[in-house]
């Protein structure tokens, strides 16, 4: 599977910005897409997944409340919708995909396929 990230870009705090993750390829077989950031200087951090069939998802619980993960299975398009976006927020974000049920959500290891970033500054 291919995955497109887009929809970064600058705003200020308190602000919302709405990232996409198109998908291609091989997609039916996904089990679920997550979300990751990385700051300058840190680990990759996670965000949040959605289950690709039934639509569950799970977040970190610095995001909790404020960010909201969708899908539109017509567009293989997954949705990260940022709300009340605080300077902590900026980071290169990415979403992943896999095949595999197994693992924890929160592993970056967990996932195999990447899409190349797109970053989210937010400033104060």
């Amino acid at each position: 599977v291919q995955l497109q990230a887009s929809g970064g870009g600058l705003v200020q705090a308190g602000g919302s910005l709405r990232l996409s993750c198109a998908a291609s390829g091989r997609t039916a077989s996904l089990y679920d897409m997550g979300w990751f950031r990385q700051a300058p200087g840190k680990e990759r951090e996670f965000v949040g997944v959605i289950i690709w069939s039934g639509g569950s998802t799970y977040y970190a619980d610095s995001v909790k409340g404020r960010f909201t993960i969708s899908r539109d299975n017509t567009k293989n398009t997954v949705y990260l919708q940022m709300n009340s976006l605080k300077p902590e927020d900026t980071a290169v974000h990415y979403c992943a995909g896999t095949y595999y049920s197994g693992g924890y959500y929160s592993t970056p290891q967990r996932y195999d396929y990447w899409g190349q970033g797109t970053q989210v500054t937010v400033s104060s």
